[in-house]
């Protein structure tokens, strides 16, 4: 089956539900494959294959599988997961899903990206040696930071953001706050 007419195929019979995942009998699909699934109630969610078993496919329901019924209709997209790369993203706001919330400006023109990928493998990894120093004694003693580590950028209260470049804090943060800094 083509996969445009593999998009027109709805499946109607969802075989078992186990927590955040389904299964159902479905042929033409592919691990990491992203499909919508509509409950009976007329509610739509994401859900992307992670397992396949012959024609037993398991999908993850990214909403979750509480209130889901056997009789949902799962629709697979035939692509894994991707969002909108471009400036028209800056200021909007998003749900977890990657579509815009905030009735903005359609981004269905816009550039995708495919956010899929293969998982660490933390054998191969280099280990760290060279530590980031942060001058915020609970990051420095209990979570300590270094170089090539992956890590979200995080604002402090009172809209005291740190940045890190190259190593290093780009300005001294205070080891302590006031309260009332904490809103």
């Amino acid at each position: 089956m083509n996969s445009e007419l593999q998009q027109l195929v709805r499946h109607t019979r969802v075989h078992e539900i186990v927590g955040d995942v389904i299964r159902l009998y479905a042929s033409g699909v592919a691990l990491g494959d992203m499909a919508e699934v509509e409950n009976t109630d007329g509610e739509i969610s994401l859900a992307r294959v992670i397992g396949l078993d012959r024609n037993l496919a398991s999908l993850q329901v990214f909403a979750g599988g509480k209130g889901l019924s056997t009789d949902a209709t799962v629709q697979f997209l035939g692509r894994p997961l991707d969002v909108v790369y471009s400036p028209n993203i800056l200021g909007r706001i998003f749900r977890g899903s990657g579509e815009p919330m905030d009735g903005g400006p359609d981004l269905s023109a816009d550039p995708h990206v495919n956010v899929s990928g293969p998982t660490v493998n933390p054998v191969m990894r280099v280990m760290p040696t060279k530590m980031i120093e942060t001058r915020v004694p609970m990051i420095d003693l209990f979570n300590c930071l270094v170089e090539s580590q992956k890590f979200r950028s995080f604002q402090l209260p009172a809209n005291r953001t740190m940045s890190f470049s190259h190593g290093s804090v780009s300005k001294p943060m205070p080891t302590y706050w006031f309260s009332e800094d904490w809103g």
